[in-house]
This record gives C-alpha cells, structure tokens and sequence, in this order.
C-alpha cells in the first residue's frame, strides 16, 4: 500500500502524522510512505530523517494526495484539501465531524472512507487515539488559562496560585475524564483551589481519592450554575463519543460570572460546552462575551508538537499498520476498536452519534461491509 503523509494546513498546526519510527515500520512491512516536504519540520522532523527510514519525499501537497491510497493526517481535511480526496481513499485522521455539518457533507460527497481517530474505541469504552492528546490538551489547559487571565491579556489579573496572604484562583472543572484529571493534576500544581464536577459518582470517588484537596461536585444544571458564579477559571472538558459536546454553559450564566473569569473550552474541537464558544486559533486564541475572556483553540495540542506529535503516533502506528497491512475491510472485520473508528463509506454515514447529530441517514457498518 501506498501511505502519505501530507503537510497539516491548519492554522498554527505543527504536528505531523508519523514519526522516522512510523515510516521505518510501515516500510518493513512492505508498503511506501509517501510525505510532503516540510511536514515533520514543526514537530523538529526533517526530510531527511525520513529519508533514511525509507520514505520518498514529494514538493506538493497534491501529490501526496494523489498517490496515496491511504492519507495519515493529524486534523480534518479542510477546504482547500476537499477535492483532492477520491472515492474510496482511507482517510486516518482526527474528523470530528459532530462539530461541522460542512465536513460531514463533503466527506459524504468524496465517498472516502473515514476512520476517525476519536472514535477508535476499546471493549471498556476506553478512546486510545484520543487519550494522548486529551492528556496533552488537559495539561495545557490551566497554563493558557492562567496566561489570559492576566490583565494585559483582558483577564482579570489573578495569579492562579495567588501569595501568602492572597488566595489562589478557583479554578471549575467539568468532566473527570482524562482531559479534566489532566487539567487538574497542572492546576493542582500551580496552586490553584479546585473543584471538579462530572455526573459519575464512582468518578467522582476517585478524583477525591488521588486528589485530596480537590473539592468533588456532582455536575447538575443547578451546581454548574452556581459555581461558575465563583469561579476565576472555567475548564470544560466533557466529552460523549462522536457526539456534540453538551452545552452546559449558557449566555445568562456568563453574564453572572466575574469579569475578567476566563473560560478555556477543551471540547471545542466537538463544538464546544459553552454556548458562547467558537472556534479560535493559536494566532488568535481569545475573545470576550459578557466580559467573561474564552480561550477555545480548536487544536491546543498543536502547539507543543515535539511532545504531541511523538505521543500521537505511539498510539496511532499500530492501527495504522492493520490498516495498511490487512487493506481497510479486512481490518475492520477483524479488529472491532477499529470498526468503530469507520465514520464513513462510501457516501454513507456509519457512525450512529454523528447522523443524529445533522439528522443524516445512519447505515451500519455491517450493511455496507455485506454490500
């Protein structure tokens, strides 16, 4: 098989979706590895570290596209990439495509099939795609929310872990998974006072377990309301497979919150938990709504991509390898975590959360495998 490896163009992006080690595996399995000039250079990759495991290297963007009959990428394809995808192309790659009605249909129209990192999952319920860069994205989380909390950046002017004599920030956290532990452990470290919420009580049990100090809530409407009243920072961090984000934040309850607060929405890249949250980018990172500043970076991991990008394709490569060594169908039968991460086939939509999401018609993976 034919992989490439094109450069990411999203705005601020630098990862890239293989490391020297990838390239030198897929090789030995008998398969080309094709990749953009330039594309490991964010992620302190050269061409010629790729080189010398084997991997051609081409000039365009295009080319890549072209030759490949399987695309690893790190982010959703974008515009400018829609028609360079053909019918029945692997696409390996974060979509999340609950968050964009427009990706959702041109991927439909491309008739790519679309195995999403996000939705790769484990028999308890576990997401090892999504794992490394929720740690990345949650660790981060509390070091750019204290940065544009600062008042030079609109925030209030607080230090997260305050002084002797002055308290430390209280920082909200929603959802316990893997992004809020993350985020928790960071704040916890900068001397923050910290509550978590989730809707799990078990969760919850053991958040309160490994974090003594951190104060534990279950995340009710009526709690959530009341807390973001206090809080000096809000992380959101909910996560439903595939889904939208659940919007726990409305535009009255922002207007009850402090001025200068800040909000740092991890779940943007599946549309965001707040209802004031819209996508922005490391270029431009914040705006404010209600005097409340909202940090929602679509691809927060991008910006440490010598950490992201290595982190990423630890976990990517093997699946990757199936896919390439077995071809898309037989992978697919064979490994249940990856039929779960197929979105798409063929111009229909196989992944329940994202139809009900743009009410698109659903069609089960096995129907189209069948056909």
């Amino acid at each position: 098989m034919i992989v490439g490896v094109p450069k990411e163009i999203k705005t601020e992006e630098y990862r890239v979706a293989i490391t020297p080690s990838g390239v030198h595996s897929l090789v030995e399995h008998g398969h080309r590895v094709v990749i953009e000039s330039g594309a490991g250079l964010g992620s302190g990759i050269t061409d010629d570290m790729y080189r010398r495991e084997g991997a051609e290297i081409v000039d365009t963007h295009e080319e890549v596209f072209q030759r490949a009959d399987m695309i690893l990428k790190v982010k959703e394809p974008l515009p400018p990439e829609y028609e360079l995808l053909r019918e029945g192309q692997v696409v390996f790659t974060y979509f999340h495509f609950a968050a964009s009605r427009e990706l959702t249909e041109a991927m439909l129209r491309r008739k790519i099939v679309a195995v999403a990192y996000e939705t790769v999952e484990q028999a308890d319920g576990s997401l090892p795609l999504l794992i490394p860069m929720s740690e990345v994205a949650g660790r981060m989380a509390p070091q750019e929310g204290a940065k544009y909390i600062e008042r030079p950046q609109g925030g209030m002017g607080i230090l997260l872990g305050g002084v002797p004599g002055v308290p430390p920030a209280k920082v909200l956290i929603i959802g316990g998974g893997t992004v809020g532990t993350n985020a928790a452990k960071i704040a916890l470290g900068m001397g923050a006072d910290v509550t978590i919420m989730d809707i799990n009580p078990v969760r919850l049990r053991y958040l309160s377990e490994i974090f003594p100090s951190v104060k534990t809530m279950m995340s009710t409407p009526y709690n959530v309301r009341e807390c973001v009243k206090q809080a000096d920072m809000v992380i959101l961090a909910v996560l439903i497979h595939g889904a939208r984000a659940p919007k726990l934040i409305t535009r009255d309850m922002l207007r009850e919150m402090k001025e200068g607060a800040i909000i740092v929405d991890v779940a943007i890249d599946q549309g965001g938990s707040a209802e004031t949250s819209r996508p922005t980018t490391h270029r431009d990172p914040v705006y404010t709504e209600e005097g409340v500043v909202h940090y929602c970076v679509a691809n927060m991991p991008g910006a440490v991509p010598r950490t992201s990008t290595f982190a990423l394709t630890n976990v990517t490569l093997p699946y990757a390898l199936e896919l390439a060594d077995k071809g898309w169908q037989r992978a697919v039968q064979e490994n249940p975590e990856l039929a779960r991460g197929v979105n798409m086939v063929h111009g229909h939509l196989t992944y329940k959360a994202v139809a009900e999401a743009f009410d698109l018609p659903y069609t089960p993976l096995e129907q189209v495998l069948r056909a």
